[in-house]
């Protein structure tokens, strides 16, 4: 699979990597073997990047993961992880002796010394703009509890404020043929900067898939079914911000836009890191199927101009409106 240079990792990861949110919590129960057979197929058909966070059941993933990577030294996998979310989101939370407990919690979770790279897990703004945050997170290069440092944002605007910061190797955000803003500013200062981006929610929490309708019904524990107004978290975390019926009918629109041989959600992702400056994208995956068809993204070719600009005649007929002002 290709692999590209994480930013200022120096680091290079395949361009599909794998997301792990739901190998924790929020998307119902996986089991452990199971889980960890989607690791196995992951790596198998070239994944090296893993994100994972210490919220996700509350260290579950990445447990699951330091157990996997024990047992597979060899696997080359690059492990990021994010910290934050597990307090209350006030930005004097955000200081260099939470950071030591959360990264010590983290390496002990994943079994290393040095964590890879380590992401603040969509802070309050104002964590943007302040200078003991970032010569905290650059304390913990100097400690090397940490390799390097990123974000993880919610909106456009934090995305450039991280850029800015010298010290800022990644930035992880939402983009997807349901989310094009980034494309406009983001994209191109990460590239300049020399920031890597990674792109999360690539399949706007399976709409992309095109495998749900409007009488699908997901889990309790679900976030798709407890968040899509943003009663847990960001709306945005949830299919993408978009509503559900209007998604329904994007997605089955997208879905004929897919090249041949090729699923609609390998053609989202095909879409994503076909983006100038994106390095990685990170779709999850709860069966080692999933995981299998996400990895051949990389192998569907480029899709053409043609279907490029029908992507976008679609997200400004039937998304930008919900989306664009938002985030």
């Amino acid at each position: 699979m290709e692999q590209r240079v994480l930013g200022r990792t120096g680091r290079e990861v395949s361009v599909i990597g794998l997301g792990t949110w739901q190998l924790g919590a929020d998307w119902g129960q996986v089991r452990e073997e199971d889980a960890l057979a989607v690791l196995d197929a992951a790596v198998d058909s070239g994944v090296t990047f893993f994100d994972t966070a210490d919220v996700y059941g509350d260290g579950r993933s990445e447990q699951l993961i330091g157990r996997y990577l024990r047992d597979r030294p060899d696997a080359g996998v690059f492990v990021a992880t994010k910290m934050g979310r597990r307090a209350e989101q006030l930005p004097e939370h955000y200081d260099l002796q939470n950071f030591r407990a959360w990264t010590d919690r983290s390496r002990a979770n994943l079994g290393v010394d040095t964590l890879d790279l380590v992401q603040l897990h969509c802070p309050p703004a104002p964590v943007y703009s302040s200078e003991a945050v970032f010569d905290a997170l650059d304390t913990l290069v100097a400690e090397r509890r940490v390799a390097a440092y990123a974000v993880s944002v919610e909106t456009c605007a934090e995305a450039l404020a991280a850029i800015a910061r010298p010290g800022t190797a990644s930035v992880q955000i939402i983009l997807n043929p349901f989310r094009l803003k980034p494309l406009e500013e983001v994209l191109p200062a990460a590239a300049e900067a020399g920031v890597g981006i990674i792109a999360r929610v690539p399949l706007a929490s399976g709409l992309l898939s095109g495998k749900y309708t409007r009488h699908t019904v997901f889990a309790a524990d679900d976030h798709r079914t407890f968040n899509r107004r943003g009663q847990a978290f960001d709306q945005g975390e949830t299919f993408s911000g978009v509503d559900f019926g209007i998604g329904i009918e994007a997605a089955a629109e997208f879905a004929e836009l897919a090249p041949s041989r090729a699923t609609p959600a390998q053609a989202a992702l095909r879409w994503i890191i076909q983006q100038p400056g994106v390095t990685t994208v990170i779709p999850g995956a709860r069966s080692s199927e999933q995981a299998r068809a996400n990895a051949g993204a990389a192998a569907v070719p480029e899709l053409p101009p043609k279907t490029l600009e029908a992507v976008r005649d679609l997200y400004d007929r039937r998304i930008r409106p919900q989306v664009h002002d938002r985030w």
